[in-house]
């Protein structure tokens, strides 16, 4: 028969101490054991531009049941990832949030972006949620490029605003409001975005298409594309 701490350790209802997977000391074995579990970094990476309901995470996650959201959420809240609570009225609704120490997740998630992205591997046509995306911009970001420029650049991504804002060579990413940038992206995914920032392709392409819409000052738009740069592949799948 199955201790009770056993049973609720399976489920996500409680913390496991350090060592339940590996039992090993380091550091990034318990990490592992902590947003390793399937989902679970994904869980955070969703998270990571502020606070979600549970319908808009599972929405973003549409592989994920709602069984197994709820338990990776119970998870990294008993571990202290992350937070629940209620907003004041007039929404009075319940949403995720992650705490000081989760947050701090963000660093190691984009390196895992980068990483992750070097192999041949990737599939860069599978879906990608907004969060995602703009994640995907801070990974990908080349300071280098952005030297000389102060700017806000806004993407409307199925429905929901972000906004990007460029200076000193450094670019951080929040979500936003319409008509707050300066230049704005606007598609219904993240594939046309994905061609013309990563991929490089023509912009005019899209919007003749009507995939992608540019508003504000155009004249940016150039600007704005070459501030990402993806790195070279080097990952080379088994054969």
């Amino acid at each position: 028969m199955k201790l009770p701490k056993e049973t609720e350790e399976e489920n996500g209802l409680a913390p496991a101490s350090h060592g339940r997977w590996y039992g090993d000391a380091c550091s990034a074995a318990l990490a592992l054991e902590i947003l390793g579990e399937r989902w679970a970094m994904l869980v955070v990476r969703e998270l990571m531009l502020g606070p979600r309901r549970f319908s808009s995470l599972r929405a973003d996650l549409p592989g994920i049941s709602a069984k197994v959201l709820t338990q990776r959420l119970e998870t990294l809240q008993s571990h202290g990832v992350l937070r629940r609570r209620k907003l004041p009225p007039p929404a009075a609704v319940q949403v995720y949030e992650l705490t000081e120490w989760g947050y701090l997740a963000e660093r190691p998630l984009l390196e895992m972006c980068r990483w992750g992205v070097m192999s041949r591997a990737h599939d860069p046509a599978l879906a990608l949620s907004p969060t995602a995306l703009m994640l995907s911009l801070r990974a990908m970001f080349v300071p280098g490029q952005a030297q000389d420029l102060s700017l806000r650049v806004g993407f409307e991504v199925h429905g929901e605003h972000f906004v990007a804002q460029v200076a000193n060579g450094s670019m951080q990413v929040r979500r936003g409001e319409p008509g707050e940038a300066d230049i704005t992206f606007t598609a219904a995914t993240a594939q046309p975005l994905l061609a013309i920032l990563y991929g490089k392709r023509p912009l005019a392409e899209f919007e003749r298409g009507g995939a992608l819409a540019v508003t504000g000052d155009a004249s940016l738009a150039e600007q704005v594309i070459g501030l990402f740069e993806m790195p070279p592949k080097l990952g080379t799948p088994a054969a």
